[in-house]
């Protein structure tokens, strides 16, 4: 008779599990709360501490730990000499483990959570079983995750037991369960929020089509722990397959509009937002940010901080108009279907809901290099009024105040070298990516056009010389916004105070590579 080893954490459909594979003729070997729930399903079980010969000890911290279970797990199967060392010690094989672990994780999340408590919710035979069981995947299936349940059992039926195919991709999958595992727990007892050793564990979510060009190949993965609101976590309502650049972009667009607590939208091209905007409705800040780049905006991503309305739908469906996603934290049941079902669009709109918006906690952010990670503080700093230090004989008004504190946000999320114009709570005009601060100037310049006359200026980076804020000074620009800091911060303030214009020091740089 076969022999399943089954003692789990997560007992979602377990019982019906375990009565399908004592159906197939398995023996059914358990420990602690699995067998008893195993028991009250009806099911005959064996106890572990049945094959070992010696009890669970030590509030259960060790039962699985033995020869017995170790020697069925590992022996091969085709080694003559493995064979006749457990028959010699009258130890049986074990033909399938399924475990899942403590719920380490979940227990540390709670902010409340002691240390020992922490300690007690390590998984010790848990990830021994697993390792031993994968190790051996030419003989053992190996089973971490119960939506593999309903896969392996049509296997067994159909063939009489798993493929080695299947059992070696069980075998990686448990192997990065316990990769997972162990990198949580070293990175909770390191109490460093940048730890010595940095064990990164994500779950595929989609294979793509290909990556930023049509050569790489590339795929989606998620962070299980991901925040509530964030992409990984979105639903896709409609639309074709996201592409790689379609994620990048929503991503981009989406943690900008979460900036904002005002109702505001954003459209985001090739991962610079070329339109952004707060108002008193969504519909007023969505015409705001479409109408200030006509040009752009083709073929961009759309993002929205509040649940897309009937209104808004209308503006975003106008004819001439073209977008190829958009996330928000909810839609109107009729705004959906006049997305849905926009003439011309057919299923190219992916349309994706995120359930709330981003939360806005600590967290990591890294960037790849050759033979490395480079890993920071994710920016997530807030700009105060008590923060802003005006520089010049002029003091910004109330109202353009708002609008330094809109377009530092906004400036915030383009790449540097970064400027953001802004008139009336919308983005008017943006310049990043480039090799020089006054270039970016003189884009940003380019976009607003007549509109920049009483905007105001935010730059991601101090002015090295006078030259961009004569620019800006010179097209009508009345107010500026920089973290200050140059050797030259004289030149510009001067050139401020010669058109009766003001400037605030923030104090932070921005810059976004």
């Amino acid at each position: 008779m076969k022999r399943a080893l089954l003692s789990v954490s997560n007992k979602n459909s377990l019982a019906p599990f375990a009565a399908a594979l004592v159906e197939l003729g398995f023996e059914i070997l358990s420990t602690g709360g699995t067998a008893r729930t195993l028991r009250e399903a009806g099911l005959s079980v064996t106890d572990v501490s049945d094959v070992t010969g010696f009890p669970e000890m030590m509030d259960g911290r060790v039962k699985t730990l033995h020869p017995a279970i170790h020697g069925g797990l590992l022996a091969l199967r085709d080694n003559p000499e493995h064979v006749q060392a457990i028959a010699s010690q009258s130890i049986a094989p074990i033909d399938l483990v399924c475990v899942n672990l403590y719920p380490f994780e979940n227990t540390v999340a709670r902010p409340d959570v002691t240390l020992e408590e922490a300690i007690e919710n390590i998984d010790i035979g848990g990830p021994s079983m697993v390792r031993s069981a994968a190790k051996n995947y030419q003989s053992v299936t190996i089973v971490v995750d119960p939506a593999d349940y309903n896969t392996i059992l049509a296997e067994m039926r159909a063939n009489g037991d798993t493929s080695l195919e299947t059992r070696k991709q069980l075998a990686v999958k448990a192997f990065a369960h316990t990769s997972a595992y162990d990198g949580a727990i070293t990175t909770y007892l390191s109490g460093q929020k940048l730890p010595a050793s940095l064990r990164l564990s994500f779950e595929k979510e989609a294979d793509l089509r290909y990556g930023e060009n049509p050569h790489q190949s590339a795929a989606f993965y998620a962070d299980s722990h991901a925040p509530q609101g964030s992409l990984a976590r979105a639903i896709q309502l409609s639309g074709i397959g996201l592409s790689f650049v379609n994620l990048f972009d929503l991503d981009g667009a989406w943690n900008l509009v979460c900036e904002f607590d005002a109702p505001a939208a954003c459209i985001v091209k090739h991962a610079n937002p070329c339109g952004c905007a707060v108002a008193e409705t969504l519909s007023e800040a969505f015409i705001k940010a479409r109408d200030a780049d006509p040009v752009s905006r083709f073929g961009g991503i759309i993002a929205c901080n509040r649940v897309v309305d009937v209104a808004t739908a209308n503006e975003i469906i106008v004819k001439g108009s073209f977008y190829h996603a958009i996330i928000a934290p909810g839609f109107e049941r009729e705004a959906l279907e006049l997305l849905k079902n926009r003439s011309g669009w057919g299923a190219d709109l992916r349309i994706l809901d995120a359930g709330t918006v981003l939360e806005k906690a600590p967290a990591l952010d890294w960037k790849r290099i050759s033979g490395g990670l480079l890993v920071q503080d994710l920016d997530r700093h807030e700009l105060a009024d008590a923060d802003l230090k005006t520089v010049t004989q002029v003091a910004p008004t109330t109202k353009q105040i708002e609008d330094l504190k809109f377009a530092w946000k906004c400036v915030k999320h383009l790449k540097s070298n970064a400027i953001a114009i802004a008139k009336n709570g919308s983005l008017i005009g943006a310049g990043a990516g480039q090799m020089n601060r006054v270039t970016s100037v003189k884009l940003a310049l380019d976009q607003a056009g007549e509109n920049a006359q009483d905007a105001v200026l935010a730059s991601d980076a101090f002015f090295p010389f006078d030259d961009g804020p004569r620019l800006a000074l010179d097209a009508g620009v009345k107010a500026f916004i920089q973290p200050g800091g140059s050797n030259r911060d004289a030149d510009s303030i001067k050139a401020c105070d010669e058109h009766g214009a003001a400037m605030v020091f923030s104090g932070i740089r921005h810059f976004k590579h």
